[in-house]
C-alpha cells in the first residue's frame, strides 16, 4: 500500500477533486469497484440459486434461496461492525480496506467453482471482505474533512455517486455475462472488478495523507490495551461458538439448514443491537454528550433498518417479480444484438443506480444551497421512509394484475425504483455523514459499523420477505411492506425534535 508524507491537514486542504480533497478520488474509485463486485454478484445471485442444475444453477426453491440471500446480505453488513472494531484497535482503516478487497476478490473467484461447498466458502469470504472494507472506506472519507467543514455532506454525496456508478454498470455486464454465458463467469467478472479497485487504491493512497493509516488511540493507553484484549477474547469466543454450532449440526443434534440459520441470525442481530446500544448509552467510558448522541444514533438506526427492509428487496422479491411477472420483450433489432428476445431480468438492477447518478448531484447541490435552512438528519430520514413506502404502494396494483399469471409493463418496477431512489438519497448518504459527525473520535470505525448493522437487519428482513414470495399473495406482501414503512415514517416524524436535541448541535 502506498504511503505518503502528506499530513492530514494538507490532505484536507487540497481541493483538486471538484473542490474536495484529492484523497476523495481513490476512495471514490475503491468503493465504485467494490460495489461493481457486490452488485454484479447480487444481480445474478437469486437467479443462480433458483435456476435448475441443468442450467448451471443450484436448483434451490424460493424459500431456501430467499433465506440464503437474506443471510448473506445481512452478514455482509453485520461484519462491518467487526471490521470497524478491528480497524480501530489493530490495523487502521487503510489496511483493513486493502485486506477486505483481497478477500472479496477471492470470494468471487470461489463462486466460479462448480461446487456447492465452494459456493458457501465464497459467500463466507465475501462476507468477511465486505465487513473489512465497506464501513472503513466510509470512515476514511469522513476523516478527510475537518469538524465543521461545510463540504462534508456534499463530499459524501459525491462518494455515494461512486457507489452507484459501480452499481449501475455491474448488472449490465455481470448480468448479461451471467445469463448469456454462464452464471459463474458473471461472478468471475465481478471479482476482476474488485482487483481493479485494489490496484488504484494502492497506487493513489498517497493522496490520503495519514487519514485512516493508524489504529485509533485514546488518552488512556491502559484502556486501549484492555479493549484490545477484550476484542481478542470476543473474536476467539465467536469462533468457538460458530465451531460448536457447526459441530452439533453435523452430528445431527438439531436440524441445520438455511432457514434455521437465517432465523437464528435475526435474533442474533437484535441481541447485538441491544447490547451495543446499552453499552453506548448506559455503560462504557463515554461522556454525557457522547451518550446523548448515541441515543440519537439509535433513533436513526431503527429508521434505517426499516427503510432497508423495503429497499433491499430490489435484489430478492422484486428481482423475482422482474423475472417472472414483467414483460421484458425487446424489438427485433435489439434482440439480434442481445441474441435473445428478452433483456436479462438482472438489468433492472441498474435502474436505481441510474436514478442516483442523475439525482445525487441535485441533492448535493440542494443541501449546499439550503445551508442554514437545511432540514435536519431525522427530517431527511422521515422523508426517505415515506418514499420507501410509496414505492410499494405502487407495486400493490401491479401485484394484483399478475396474480392470474399475467405480465405487466416495465414502468411499474421503474416507478417503484424511482421512488425508492428518492428515499435512498434522503437517507443513505445523510446517514453516512451523520455517523461520521455523531461518532466519538476514538470509535469512528466501530460507529460506522453500527450504521451498517442497521443495513444488516434491513437485509435480513428483506430476505425473509423474499422467502415468502411463493407462499403469500403478492398484493398482501407488497401492501404489508408499504404500510410498515409509512407507519415508521409517522413515528419518526413525531420523534424529530427530541432527536435533534439529543444530537447536541450536530445537524
Amino acid at each position: 500500500m502506498a504511503s505518503s508524507d502528506l499530513s492530514l491537514d494538507a490532505a484536507r486542504a487540497d481541493t483538486r477533486f471538484f473542490g474536495h480533497p484529492r484523497g476523495l478520488a481513490p476512495l471514490f474509485f475503491t468503493e465504485m469497484w467494490e460495489r461493481f463486485s457486490y452488485y454484479g454478484m447480487r444481480a445474478i445471485l437469486i437467479y443462480f440459486m433458483t435456476s435448475s442444475i441443468a442450467k448451471g444453477g443450484l436448483g434451490f426453491g424460493d424459500s431456501k434461496a430467499g433465506s440464503v440471500y437474506g443471510l448473506y446480505t445481512a452478514m455482509a453488513y453485520l461484519m462491518c461492525l467487526g471490521g470497524g472494531w478491528i480497524a480501530d484497535l489493530f490495523t487502521g482503516q487503510r489496511r483493513a480496506v486493502m485486506y477486505g478487497g483481497i478477500l472479496i476478490a477471492a470470494g468471487e473467484f470461489c463462486l466460479m467453482v462448480p461446487s456447492e461447498a465452494f459456493f458457501y466458502l465464497g459467500l463466507a469470504l465475501l462476507v468477511l471482505g465486505t465487513g473489512l472494507l465497506k464501513g472503513n472506506v466510509s470512515t476514511i472519507v469522513g476523516q478527510l474533512y475537518a469538524p465543521g467543514d461545510p463540504r462534508r455532506d456534499s463530499g459524501f454525496s459525491i462518494f455515494y455517486m461512486g457507489i452507484n456508478i459501480g452499481a449501475l454498470i455491474s448488472p449490465l455486464f455481470c448480468g448479461y455475462v451471467g445469463e448469456h454465458f454462464g452464471w459463474r463467469l458473471g461472478f468471475g467478472l465481478a471479482g476482476a472488478g474488485m482487483l481493479l479497485g485494489l490496484l488504484q487504491y494502492v497506487f493513489l493512497g498517497k493522496y490520503l495523507g495519514t487519514a485512516g493509516l493508524y489504529p485509533a488511540k485514546s488518552e488512556n493507553p491502559a484502556e486501549d490495551a484492555r479493549q484490545k484484549k477484550t476484542a481478542i477474547r470476543s473474536l476467539t469466543a465467536g469462533i468457538c461458538i460458530l465451531a460448536a454450532i457447526a459441530g452439533l449440526g453435523a452430528a445431527g443434534v438439531y436440524k441445520l439448514d438455511a432457514s434455521t440459520i437465517s432465523d437464528g441470525l435475526g435474533w442474533c442481530l437484535l441481541i447485538i443491537a441491544a447490547v451495543v446500544f446499552s453499552w453506548l448509552i448506559f455503560f462504557g467510558n463515554w461522556t454525557p454528550v457522547e451518550r446523548k448522541r448515541s441515543s440519537a444514533i439509535l433513533v436513526l438506526f431503527i429508521s434505517s433498518a426499516l427503510f432497508w427492509a423495503a429497499f433491499e428487496q430490489a435484489g430478492s422479491s422484486l428481482s423475482l417479480f422482474a423475472e417472472r411477472s414483467t414483460d421484458r420483450h425487446v424489438p427485433a433489432f435489439v434482440a439480434s444484438i442481445l441474441r435473445q428476445n428478452e433483456f436479462p431480468a438482472s438489468w433492472f438492477q441498474f435502474v436505481q443506480p441510474l436514478f442516483v447518478i442523475v439525482f445525487a448531484p441535485v441533492f448535493a447541490w440542494l443541501w449546499m444551497a439550503l445551508r442554514k435552512r437545511e432540514p435536519s438528519s431525522p427530517t431527511k430520514f422521515t422523508v426517505g421512509l415515506v418514499f420507501g413506502g410509496l414505492a410499494f404502494v405502487v407495486m400493490v396494483p401491479a401485484a394484483a394484475m399478475v396474480v392470474g399469471g399475467a405480465q405487466v409493463g416495465v414502468w411499474w418496477l421503474t416507478t417503484c425504483y424511482f421512488l425508492q431512489t428518492m428515499g435512498e438519497l434522503c437517507l443513505s448518504p445523510v446517514g453516512l455523514s451523520a455517523m461520521s459527525k455523531l461518532a466519538p473520535a476514538r470509535a469512528g470505525g466501530f460507529m460506522m459499523g453500527i450504521w451498517f448493522l442497521s443495513i444488516s437487519i434491513g437485509n435480513w428482513l428483506a430476505g425473509k420477505a423474499a422467502s415468502m414470495y411463493s407462499s403469500m399473495p403478492l398484493p398482501t406482501l407488497f401492501g404489508s411492506v408499504a404500510l410498515f414503512s409509512i407507519v415508521a415514517a409517522i413515528a419518526l416524524a413525531i420523534m424529530i425534535k427530541p432527536t435533534v436535541k439529543l444530537m447536541q448541535g450536530v445537524n
